[in-house]
């Protein structure tokens, strides 16, 4: 028999109940999730009304399975999950994906029905995610028990822990459709009935799929343990943290939500300071972030270079790495700036950050470019390099394979790239470059605020190492 993280992230055999024959219910959804990312297991459906659907047979009942079915998902009505999951135990399953709402984050008779189930999987020894939770993925083994409808999800090495269900829902598939990285794994808590955050944690700490973990929680089920699991976690990969119901309007919507009691946001801040999880304060960074870090290394420390082809930009960016983002603008060795220098215009003193607009007018956007990022990379001074560039119809359609050159000709530096010109190019360049390789940004401060957390993720994971080492 497998054990539980096997069973979860790796099943031979899946059981559905509660599998329809009606697109957009979501016992359908499933089967088609798991059909379109072609998962190699058994998938063994049950309705009350048997046949067939999308070419699997479908038993009547529970009692028509066969024994010893790695893990089941369980799409039936909370009133109802009780006594599916105690037929399915004594079937031999003992891992559950519980979808059902209706529990705790109802009213009394949903918490009386939670406290019911709780005890239910005491008693029977399974281990279960939810109730409440729309499912988790698991893309090295091609499965997901998400209802919504996902279609083929992108392969990669970002995780998520999310007591929410739209990971493994909508905001999939905007990062399946409107991004170019891919995930390892996505789990759902909902409402923690059984298994929780830490556990979790430790099992993606150790995960050789998972390069770094996102969290969004709006509680801790067992605080204490959660920081010992993050700090040893953290010496290893980058964590990195959203944490909703800061606010008392937030707590109250995150109880109405998955029945959270939120705690404190100075005492999380400080617990997590000491766990070495790096915070994140908008939604948007749990995928900004996620992609610099699933294409590139961490930066080496904080000391950044970044060409703009306006004069303004220099300004505005330098005083803004300074005075918000902790970020610092170095001067370049002299032999380097000498290098800048020689493809600038006479009239322009080249240094750091690159004015890019005059070298361009010189040379066009290619070489200016290239040989600038070569100039601040070969730079013992910089750590990471933000390239802002300009794409518009009337200087020409620039071959972007440079950029591309450039990131694997320094891959211990990360490099970024956001733009300026017409929308529809800025979309088509990110359409080019993301996919080999290079994070870019549509925006032009989202490079640098990316580069701010990804250092404090830097610092948290020296933190923890040192803890480690001394003991």
């Amino acid at each position: 028999m497998k054990d539980t993280w096997s069973s979860l992230f790796t099943p031979d055999s899946v059981a559905i109940i509660g599998a329809s024959a009606s697109p957009g219910r979501p016992g359908h959804e499933i089967i088609r999730n798991l059909l379109a990312n072609e998962y190699g297991g058994h998938i063994h459906l049950v309705n009350p009304k048997g046949g067939e659907i999308l070419g699997l047979p479908v038993a009547s009942g529970v009692d028509e399975l066969p024994d010893g079915i790695d893990q089941a998902v369980v799409i039936v009505s909370a009133a109802a999950t009780t006594d599916v999951l105690r037929n399915l135990a004594a079937k031999g399953v003992h891992t559950f994906v519980l979808a059902a709402g209706g529990y705790s984050e109802v009213d009394e008779h949903g918490a009386e029905l939670q406290r019911d189930l709780e005890r239910t999987i005491k008693e029977l020894g399974v281990r279960a995610i939810g109730p409440n939770t729309s499912g988790h993925i698991s893309t090295p083994h091609k499965f997901t028990s998400s209802f919504f409808p996902l279609g083929w999800i992108r392969p990669g090495n970002i995780s998520y822990i999310a007591q929410t269900g739209n990971f493994a829902t909508h905001t999939q598939r905007y990062i399946t459709s409107g991004e170019h990285y891919g995930v390892a794994r996505v789990i759902g808590l909902g409402n923690k009935v059984d298994m929780e955050e830490s556990e979790v944690l430790q099992f993606l700490a150790d995960d050789q799929a998972t390069k770094a973990i996102f969290m969004y929680l709006e509680s801790f089920q067992k605080p204490h343990h959660f920081i010992e699991v993050a700090r040893a976690a953290s010496a290893k990969k980058p964590l990195f943290l959203l944490k909703g119901g800061s606010s008392k309007e937030g707590s109250q919507a995150a109880v109405a939500h998955t029945a959270a009691l939120a705690s404190d946001d100075r005492v999380v801040a400080a617990a997590m300071l000491q766990a070495g999880v790096t915070q994140i304060y908008d939604y948007s960074h749990l995928f900004q972030v996620a992609k610099a870090v699933s294409f590139m290394p961490l930066p080496r420390g904080n000391r950044i270079s970044f060409m703009a082809p306006s004069g303004a930009m220099l300004v505005v960016l330098t005083d803004l790495c300074r005075q918000r983002w902790d970020l610092a603008v170095p001067d370049l060795e002299e032999v380097n700036r000498q290098r800048l220098q020689a493809i600038g215009p006479d009239w322009l003193r080249m240094r750091n950050p690159v004015d890019i607009w005059g070298p361009a007018m010189v040379h066009g956007i290619e070489k200016s470019h290239r040989d600038s990022i070569e100039a601040v990379m070969d730079d013992p001074n910089i750590d990471a390099c933000v390239v802002v560039l300009v794409v518009v119809d009337e200087f020409g359609r620039t071959n972007l394979d440079f950029l591309v050159e450039m990131a694997r000709k320094y891959p211990d530096k990360p490099l970024y790239v956001t733009f300026s010109g017409i929308k529809e190019r800025m979309e088509e360049a990110k359409a080019y470059l993301e996919p080999r390789g290079v994070p870019t940004y549509l925006f032009i401060e989202q490079p640098f605020e990316v580069l701010s957390i990804l250092n404090r993720a830097r610092e948290s994971m020296a933190r923890a190492q040192q803890w480690q080492q001394a003991g």
